[in-house]
């Protein structure tokens, strides 16, 4: 990402004290699942920030951007696709403070998480590029906030587990009977 220096990173032949050690021996990769649920929330809530931040910047450039001698806010495409934008967000929005309440109560599920994220990182994806395309050829000079948000914004679809991965995720839970009675009915053959 622009905002950050990623890069990856190597551990070789690295000792860790047993006093610096976090959790059980070996027990890593089972601590790292229970958090998958929030830290696919956590994703989501960064799109909605990312897209809530993208509609902000766009408003803000339409409203003193001309085009035949009035702002382009004042057209109504730029208005109807700024409002399709803020509607997205809202509706997400909404969904997003309800898995934060089940998070909270330790009932998130992971198909819900998944949920969110799958759907939040898409919604983020679709504003900034219909934000972007209002900013016209300014919106792939880097002088431009868009340009920046679009080159990033990308990668949330990626990390957390691929939105591909939501998917099948999403999929298990709505067909978690259907699959315990394929592997019961396997097993009695």
């Amino acid at each position: 990402m622009k905002a950050q220096d990623t890069s990856e990173l190597f551990f070789d032949n690295v000792k860790v004290p047993k006093e610096n050690l976090l959790g059980e021996e070996g027990a890593g990769f089972k601590i790292m699942m229970k958090e998958l649920a929030r830290e696919r929330l956590i994703v989501a809530l960064n799109a909605i920030g990312g897209a809530e931040g993208a509609i902000e910047k766009t408003i803000e450039y339409t409203t003193t951007r001309t085009a035949f001698k009035q702002p382009i806010a004042k057209f109504q495409n730029t208005q109807f696709k700024l409002a399709e934008c803020a509607t997205q967000l809202q509706v997400h929005q909404a969904f997003l403070d309800r898995c934060t309440l089940l998070l909270a109560d330790n009932k998130l599920t992971a198909e819900s998480a998944s949920m969110a994220k799958y759907s939040a990182t898409e919604m983020h994806n679709k504003v900034v590029d219909e934000c972007l395309q209002l900013f016209g050829g300014y919106g792939y000079m880097w002088d431009y906030p868009i340009a920046r948000m679009y080159a990033d914004n990308r990668v949330a679809r990626i990390y957390a587990g691929t939105n591909e991965i939501m998917k099948v995720l999403i999929a298990r839970g709505l067909f978690k009977e259907l699959f315990q009675e394929m592997k019961k009915a396997k097993r009695n053959q």
